[in-house]
């Protein structure tokens, strides 16, 4: 196999692979042992019929393909190793070549790592945020496991009210007619959480038990059913239970059974440094994001979009393995929300190109810092890994590719550049950090409900970089182009 490589503009290069006639017909070979037993040829038992008769009579590029498909995922990996350029994107494959007696000739345009010119990474203006813990804060972390502890009682004496929990019956209509998806039996719904669409949990406050009732909402423009969106509705609804929260009484009992002290007071004293740890933690993250977001901007990158989609596809592919994990695949996914995989990748095309922003300036300040990770650091973090799967560290790097073993090191690597930046930074004036509320929305997977909403553990900005470093392998696809016989 020879690799020849051909730059191309704005980071992109084609790399021209050949590959000896003796390797294609040893493929060819090979496809036809794949696919003899699905071959019957009259007088040959079927399996039994001699390639060159099958080539005579299908024509002799009856096992191109397969083979074609099997040298591509050998050779590609070797030529984009053998050929030394920093490859970032999954490669386009044609076929050049592709005749029994000759060499095997295809080409891979793929995406090269683009120069990056930074900016100003040093001194960088950031303001300090109030990490004081308040009494209130306490009080409502506190609430929240009185919450998790409070045990629910059956209500029978009056109507429904904010924070209850409700067995539902309904049926949803739009200009008389039931719509598909709008009906539920024996729903729980906790009234304020904001599970559903906006004013219907609302109005069921004073429904009494047994009581139809109407409710009327109007669906949000931007409603996954787009035969929905924007238009009025009215629910048929029945409540036909209602429980409530009884919460435990504070005191130093409710302490002792929720945490490891006796006593109220080390309780909260706990909950309070707790809060601190929390508040700091966010402040660091929130800072690593701001300077290295302003780095981005100050810096100067032009991004190929070959980089670009394949950093989208990794995405939607990272999405598609946390929806396995959870019982559901992408297709049932795509179904219940009436996306496509075109709309998800247009979607996650702002979040793509600020990952791949993010990795390259941090590697260009690791760059121009000499940050490097030693072998200690990195045998250190080998060592928690090995811990944390609960094997021998040894056995961990036995089973680890040096291909991922380096993409782990240079993860370290950005992961220093980040903390350097933030290292670095201006101390600004200090503002106060501002309140804010959330609705939390109801856990519950409905079919016949508007489906959960995409949820994910904030990372920072330097763990989303390392994301972006992932290289696909080629498609088993080729484009062939028409051979001179």
């Amino acid at each position: 196999m020879s690799v020849t490589v051909e730059k191309l503009e704005n980071s992109m290069a084609k790399l021209k692979i050949e590959v000896s006639a003796e390797q294609l017909e040893k493929a060819l070979q090979k496809a036809y042992e794949k696919n003899k037993n699905k071959i019957q040829l009259k007088g040959f038992r079927k399996g039994k019929a001699p390639r060159k008769m099958i080539e005579k009579i299908y024509g002799k590029e009856i096992f191109y393909e397969d083979a074609a498909n099997e040298l591509i995922e050998e050779e590609y990996p070797k030529a984009a190793t053998e050929c030394g350029e920093d490859i970032v994107s999954s490669p386009k494959i044609d076929v050049e070549q592709l005749e029994a007696g000759k060499d095997f000739i295809f080409t891979a345009e793929v995406a090269l790592k683009p120069p990056v010119k930074l900016g100003k990474y040093k001194g960088i203006e950031v303001e300090k945020m109030d990490l004081d813990v308040t009494d209130e804060e306490v009080d409502a972390e506190i609430d929240k496991q009185r919450n998790t502890n409070a045990r629910t009682v059956d209500v029978t004496d009056r109507a429904v009210e904010m924070n209850d929990i409700v067995t539902l019956d309904f049926e949803g209509f739009v200009d008389g007619v039931a719509f598909q998806g709008g009906k539920g039996t024996d729903y729980p719904l906790t009234i304020g959480s904001g599970a559903f669409i906006p004013g219907f949990e609302e109005q069921l406050v004073g429904f009494e038990i047994g009581k139809e009732g109407d409710v009327n909402v109007t669906f949000p423009e931007e409603y996954q059913a787009e035969e929905l969106a924007g238009k009025d509705a009215t629910f048929k609804c029945t409540v036909k239970a209602i429980k409530a929260k009884e919460l435990p009484e504070l005191n130093d009992e409710f302490a002792s059974d929720v945490s490891e002290f006796d006593t109220l007071a080390e309780y909260k004293e706990d909950v309070k440094k707790k809060l601190a740890e929390k508040k700091e933690n966010e402040e660091k993250a929130k800072r690593e994001d701001f300077v290295v977001k302003a780095v981005i901007d100050d810096s100067e990158m032009e991004l190929p979009e070959a980089m670009i989609e394949t950093q989208q596809r990794q995405i939607v592919n990272d999405f598609a393995q946390r929806l396995q994990m959870q019982g559901m695949n992408m297709d049932q996914y795509l179904q219940y929300t009436g996306s496509s995989i075109d709309k998800m990748l247009e979607q996650v095309k702002p979040q793509a190109i600020e990952r791949i922003q993010a990795r390259l300036v941090l590697e260009e300040v690791a760059k121009q810092e000499n940050i490097t990770v030693s072998d200690e650091e990195f045998e250190d973090e080998l060592k928690k890994m090995a811990e944390q799967y609960k094997m021998e560290l040894d056995k961990l790097k036995e089973l680890m590719p040096e291909s991922e073993l380096k993409t782990m090191r240079d993860d370290m690597a950005v992961q220093k550049a980040a903390e350097f930046l933030v290292e670095n930074v201006k101390e600004g004036a200090k503002k106060a950090a501002k309140k804010t509320t959330t609705k939390k929305a109801a856990a519950k997977d409905d079919a016949e409900e508007k489906p959960a909403k995409k949820t994910a553990a904030k990372k920072t900005t330097a763990k989303k970089a390392a994301d972006s470093d992932a290289e696909e392998k080629p498609k088993r696809t080729t484009r062939k182009k028409k051979t001179e016989e």
